[in-house]
């Protein structure tokens, strides 16, 4: 685990207009590796965009264990995000709990 990643959660709030906005807020600095799995190049609007998926480990904590939670934030790593799909404890072992994360087609 030699990558420091920021987890973040979606809050939202209101601009001076009164209209609701999307904002993230950092739950905290964590330890991980980050391990590619696949890659796909998808068409939208008649744009090419690339989406890699990722596995991202990290060191059990009880907030991550919730999987439901967890699929609700992002990560960032040097200015690139990740959109959480699922998080499992391996092995119920309350040790390592791994993500998976697609990066590349929205900011989160």
């Amino acid at each position: 685990m030699n990558r420091r990643i920021t987890l973040q959660q979606r809050s939202t709030a209101q601009d001076a207009y009164g209209a609701q906005v999307d904002t993230w807020t950092t739950l905290g600095d964590l330890w991980a590796s980050i391990e590619p799995l696949t890659g796909r190049e998808l068409m939208a609007a008649q744009a090419v965009q690339s989406e890699v998926s990722h596995k991202i480990t990290i060191r059990y904590q009880a907030q991550f264990a919730n999987p439901q939670q967890v699929a609700a934030m992002r990560i960032s790593y040097q200015g690139r995000m990740f959109n959480i799909h699922a998080s499992m404890d391996i092995e119920e072992a309350h040790k390592i709990i791994e993500i998976l994360a697609t990066e590349g087609v929205n900011q989160g």
